[in-house]
């Protein structure tokens, strides 16, 4: 028989055991709660990881390497920048790349992403993104750092510093695309999208414009502003003017869809009614406050009074209106033929049209004075009209001068300067543009000065061609933009 203590003992031995069981159990069951709740981040960071590794990104390191074995896939003749920024999958324009082999976009480069399946499948492994301008090789995941693709990221997203936007109308260089054409920065060719020459002829003669130009080649000047329309505008100023392009035309697409809103893409629509529209708006979105000015204001805006009579001169209305732009009208063309049969052409000097400014001429019980001369000076003839049942167009020709208009002459109501102060009123045409054919079926193209050479170039959707100063004043102008000679 065992003795009393032995006993005793026996129980303290069994306790002990009981309890080292107990804290066993315990510690096995915080390790499996510490593993399940582990699985549950990693599974809710997978979850997250459809786009690009949102959840980790800021603690995940990337390698950064200065060479890659796939650099010589990359194919810069299939790369084109001007679409819109979306997947060619999802159709999402979140965290977009671009193939820098095929050119195509894809969302993301995570596992799950379009971007890495497709480096999977097509065995295409360099891939640029669209808004950091890095690049990265898929499926290894590591950043390239490598000079030689600096000249993607200067097309991907042109840059202008101060100095070399003063020295653009000085450059008579040419450039030359990857396919071995030839063009002149400022004057390449917009592809025409559906009927779209409306928007190509009107920001083709905007161009002209340097303050303008200026002004949106450097996009620090409007980073403020939030409005799409300023920026897809800055976007194409920006692609129109560099010299490194791979192609020798710009498509105008992004800025195409920001305009959308407002007119339709494949519906041919007015120019004039477009200028008007774009110069309004970018004004108002570009402006600090409600009455704030702009470069739009800057540019083009006049001033104008308008003196509204009532039975006779003795009862008067005077009030002053700014303007961006003045509607000419035509004189109304013959409504019988000649001798021979045909249809006279008539012609109007410009400064016949310009004497509804001079503050004398009777319009409607109203006279028109120009007090305040913009440094660009736009006019639009008034050709089409419309009538219950179709529209039609005025073919009468306006003689107009090329250089040195003197508006003074024209309107010799214009203030006179005081005394010790020199004012010049000489104008230069700088962009023209025309109609050709019926009004229901015709075509608008537009005749440009490059200033740095003095030559004039008749540009229509992608044809860009030298011509003679004798041929712009030969065809029907619609609208016309005049920029104000320096002192």
């Amino acid at each position: 028989m065992k003795s009393e203590r032995e006993v005793k003992n026996g129980g303290v031995e069994e306790e002990r055991a009981v309890k080292r069981k107990r804290v066993i159990e315990l510690s096995n069951d915080h390790e499996q709660k510490k593993d399940i709740g582990v699985a549950r981040v990693e599974k809710k960071t997978e979850l997250d990881d459809d786009g690009d590794d949102v959840s980790r990104k800021h603690s995940r390191h990337v390698e950064v390497r200065g060479d890659c074995p796939y650099l010589d896939t990359v194919n810069r003749q299939v790369l084109d920048f001007d679409f819109e920024r979306f997947c060619s999958v999802s159709l999402s324009n979140l965290n977009v790349y671009a193939c820098l082999v095929c050119g195509e976009y894809f969302q993301g480069r995570s596992h799950k992403s379009r971007a890495y399946t497709h480096s999977l499948e097509a065995g295409h492994h360099v891939y640029i993104n669209l808004l950091t301008e890095k690049v990265y090789c898929l499926p290894d995941s590591y950043e390239i750092n490598d000079p030689s693709l600096d000249d993607i990221r200067r097309v991907l997203n042109p840059r202008f510093s101060r100095a070399q936007v003063e020295e653009l109308d000085r450059n008579k260089q040419w450039s030359r695309a990857l396919d071995g054409s030839d063009y002149l920065p400022g004057m390449v060719g917009l592809n025409i999208i559906q009927n779209t020459e409306f928007v190509n002829v009107t920001i083709q003669s905007l161009m002209r414009v340097t303050p303008l130009r200026n002004f949106f080649l450097i996009p620090e000047n409007y980073q403020h502003c939030k409005s799409p329309l300023v920026h897809r505008f800055g976007e194409l100023t920006r692609k129109i003017w560099h010299a490194r392009n791979f192609k020798g035309q710009v498509s105008p697409h992004e800025f195409l869809q920001a305009v959308m809103k407002r007119f339709k893409i494949g519906q041919q629509s007015d120019p004039v009614e477009f200028m008007s529209w774009l110069l309004n708006t970018l004004h108002m979105d570009l402006r600090t406050s409600k009455d704030a000015s702009s470069i739009i204001h800057q540019c083009f805006q006049g001033e104008l009074e308008v003196v509204r009579e009532y039975q006779g001169n003795e009862n008067k209305q005077i009030s002053r209106m700014p303007f961006l732009m003045r509607g000419l009208d035509l004189p109304p063309p013959p409504l019988f033929k000649d001798v021979m049969e045909k249809n006279i052409i008539p012609q109007v000097a410009l400064l016949h049209l310009l004497k509804k400014f001079d503050g004398e001429t009777v319009t409607a019980r109203m006279r028109y004075r120009v007090t305040k001369s913009p440094p660009y000076l736009m006019f639009h003839m008034v050709r089409f009209k419309k009538n219950n049942f179709f529209k039609e167009k005025n073919p009468t020709l306006v003689n107009f001068p090329v250089k040195d208009m003197e508006l003074r002459d024209y309107i010799p109501s214009l203030p006179t300067a005081a005394e010790g102060e020199k004012t010049c009123t000489r104008y230069n045409l700088i962009a023209n543009i025309v109609h050709d054919g019926k009004a229901e079926d015709g075509c608008f193209r537009v005749f440009v000065q490059r200033k740095s050479q003095e030559l004039w170039y008749e540009m229509q959707d992608l044809h860009v061609a030298e011509t003679l100063p004798q041929m712009v004043q030969l065809s029907e102008a619609y609208m016309q933009i005049y920029e104000l000679q320096e002192e």
